[in-house]
């Protein structure tokens, strides 16, 4: 029988009733002519092109009219860089240790450090700070109709710089939101409208030409959500995208469509951010690749990232490895890692395990047709390559954990487990290094998710021995609650790319 391994993330409040991990795969659907109809395919990895200062990265952002420099925040200084790997040219120095909001007008560059704010002149090659006296400072930026568009921290108004010119702030040139008491925490700028986020609402303003103050809200733009955390708000796919908060609760994923709000996350992610004991510091990016359309939302303080594909609808968990120990030479194989492997620095085994850590990946831009991010703590950069299967030569490891028998028909009869055979594509080992036979781990749990078997390793096949087959035989009688769960997994540096999982089981009277 098919067991149903396809799918997405979702880990409910009780495992018993939904145990389905999904860490650095996503599913692609296959229209026409698949052998399934979807198939899970390792998400990118983390390929070093260089490292600006000392980190972390707070802010990156590719030039909207010149595609020939592109600029980093990293800790305390600005960096200018010509290419991924040239040597980065200090621009200044910043305030502040949040992520930084930054815009441009063609010429200038805004980077709003909350409080402070920086411009950058391309035309005269100077970077310095926004000192007219009538700037409240600026906690995030957006640029529309040739205006700086930025938000006053800890207040209700949204500012506008001159025309043209970041650095000059007319002292009435102010407006408030006020279609609800609350404070203003973000702005964005899309489709030439402003997007004004409060703690408990959110309104929509665009450029009426008004004599005073340019802006002014659309009658019946408004919106009785707000934002919990203003790093989370990201545009994609055409709309917007923010971690959601009103009078009655927070923690909810949404988009907008139209001016409403669209509720995205599912009851499993949304059990898991509300118990994170901060949500407010989360920092959210997007990106598109492969026709893939993700929202990447990482929380710092909870050490966990998810992403949400916009081609599927699907959410999964983004996953790094915490470095353990520096070692010199090669280590033996042993129960975590049956291949023996050289390298610099190795995998903690509790990771192995199931402890993963947040996703290094902090904010990104698109440079040069290249998806740029960011390390979180430091000041590495990197590009999220599908062709590379580790984060900067550490290992990526995936998951994917599922129940063996399909919705609604488990009988909760006891059934013996005689094979499983993963449906996937083989023979991609490398042709030289460790993993030159790569392996993936099989364990099971007969409890739905509460306590787990050993492990069983099975190998995916040498370069070129395409027709292998990864197969576990034996694999015991469910127990106790008669509901077994598998997981699989691996970290080999390897494609994977999972079209299915065979199950052949058979029932008894017990």
């Amino acid at each position: 029988m098919k067991t149903p391994i396809l799918g997405s993330a979702y880990v409910a409040r009780s495992v018993n009733a939904a145990d389905a991990s999904m860490v650095n795969l996503f599913p692609e659907v296959v229209p026409e002519g698949g052998m399934e109809p979807a198939f899970l395919q390792r998400c990118p990895g983390l390929l070093r092109h260089n490292i600006v200062g000392t980190g972390p990265i707070r802010g990156l952002w590719a030039h909207q009219t010149r595609g020939e420099d592109f600029y980093v925040v990293s800790g305390f200084e600005v960096y200018k860089m010509t290419s991924l790997d040239a040597t980065p040219i200090k621009l200044g120095d910043v305030t502040g240790t949040g992520p930084v909001s930054i815009a441009d007008n063609g010429t200038q560059i805004f980077f709003a450090c909350n409080p402070d704010a920086y411009i950058y002149d391309e035309s005269t090659n100077t970077f310095g700070q926004i000192t007219d006296p009538d700037f409240p400072g600026a906690a995030t930026v957006g640029y529309l109709d040739g205006y700086f568009v930025f938000n006053e921290p800890d207040s209700q108004r949204i500012w506008v710089t001159q025309i043209l010119d970041g650095t000059q702030i007319d002292p009435l040139d102010f407006a408030s939101a006020e279609g609800s008491p609350d404070g203003v925490v973000g702005l964005i700028v899309d489709h030439r409208e402003c997007w004004v986020f409060g703690t408990d609402s959110t309104e929509v303003w665009y450029n009426a030409g008004g004599p005073d103050f340019p802006l002014a809200p659309i009658q019946g733009a408004f919106n009785e959500i707000g934002c919990v955390a203003p790093a989370s708000i990201a545009k994609m796919d055409n709309t917007v995208f923010w971690l959601g908060a009103d009078a009655r609760g927070q923690g909810i994923i949404y988009r907008a469509i139209g001016y409403n709000a669209q509720r995205i996350s599912t009851h499993a992610i949304e059990w898991r951010i509300q118990n994170y004991k901060n949500m407010s510091d989360a920092v959210a990016y997007t990106y598109q690749q492969d026709g893939h359309s993700f929202y990447v939302i990482s929380f710092p303080t909870a050490n966990e990232t998810w992403a949400f594909d916009a081609a599927t609808n699907a959410w999964h968990q983004r996953s790094s490895y915490a470095e353990r120990a520096v070692i010199e030479g090669a280590f033996e194989p042993t129960a975590f890692e049956p291949t023996a492997f050289f390298a610099t620095t190795y995998i903690n085994p509790a990771s192995i395990n199931g402890d993963f850590a947040r996703h290094r990946s902090n904010c990104q831009c698109n440079f040069q047709g290249n998806i740029v991010v960011g390390d979180y703590d430091n000041g590495n950069i990197y590009t999220l390559d599908p062709d590379v299967y580790e984060d900067n030569g550490v290992a990526q490891r995936w998951l994917r954990s599922w129940r063996a028998l399909p919705t609604g028909q488990n009988n909760l009869r006891r059934t013996a487990h005689h094979s499983l055979q993963l449906e996937c594509e083989t023979g991609v080992g490398q042709s030289t290094g460790f993993a030159q036979d790569p392996q993936v781990m099989l364990r099971w749990s007969d409890d739905g998710g509460h306590t787990w078997s050993n492990e069983h390793w099975a190998s995916i096949g040498k370069i070129g021995a395409t027709n292998t087959r990864v197969m576990w035989r034996r694999l015991g009688m469910t127990l106790k609650l008669r509901d077994r769960v598998y997981e699989v997994s691996g970290s080999d540096p390897n494609r994977i790319y999972i079209t299915g999982a065979e199950l052949l089981l058979s029932g008894t009277n017990g």
